[in-house]
């Protein structure tokens, strides 16, 4: 089974949303079985919380539930345990490079790195900040999500 990790500071806004979408889109695409979906936040301070209520709503308004997750924080062991680790922007990519050193350097990316109009682009942090921004986040990341997907059954990473 192939497994992926988004990760953000919290990990009560985007990477859960990330996971919420990425999982309910691979199983639309029965590949729910095939690839492994998890979310962690850089920094412990929300460890057992939900989602922020924002996040929740705004993904709830497009169809995908996040209610039953539940932040935690990032450890040394997810290298081992996840083929791809996805950071929602350049300072998750350059903290987890450097926590990971030179053997897990090539499994960190920038999540946004997998669509065709947004390589090099950061989902910004939409924590305290008003609906919209909760809004814009969700847009990017659903369409991060639909292209990773799409680079995943192209790849035959599935299989």
């Amino acid at each position: 089974m192939y497994s992926i990790l988004f990760v953000c500071t919290g990990n009560i806004c985007r990477s859960p949303t990330a996971e919420g979408i990425a999982r309910a889109m691979l199983e639309k695409r029965g590949l729910g079985d095939k690839v492994l979906v998890d979310s962690a936040g850089l920094y412990d301070g929300h460890v057992g919380e939900a989602p922020d209520l924002r996040a929740r709503m705004t993904a709830q308004s497009h169809g995908y539930d996040l209610s039953g997750l539940r932040a935690r924080a990032f450890t040394d062991e997810d290298f081992q345990r996840f083929d791809l680790i996805l950071g929602m922007d350049r300072g998750h990519v350059h903290d987890l490079r450097i926590r990971g050193g030179r053997a897990h350097r090539d499994r960190v990316r920038l999540f946004l790195d997998y669509t065709p109009d947004m390589k090099g682009v950061a989902v910004p942090d939409p924590y305290g900040r008003d609906a919209e921004e909760y809004r814009r986040a969700f847009e990017m990341i659903e369409t991060g999500c639909t292209a990773l997907v799409d680079a995943l059954a192209d790849a035959g990473v599935a299989d």
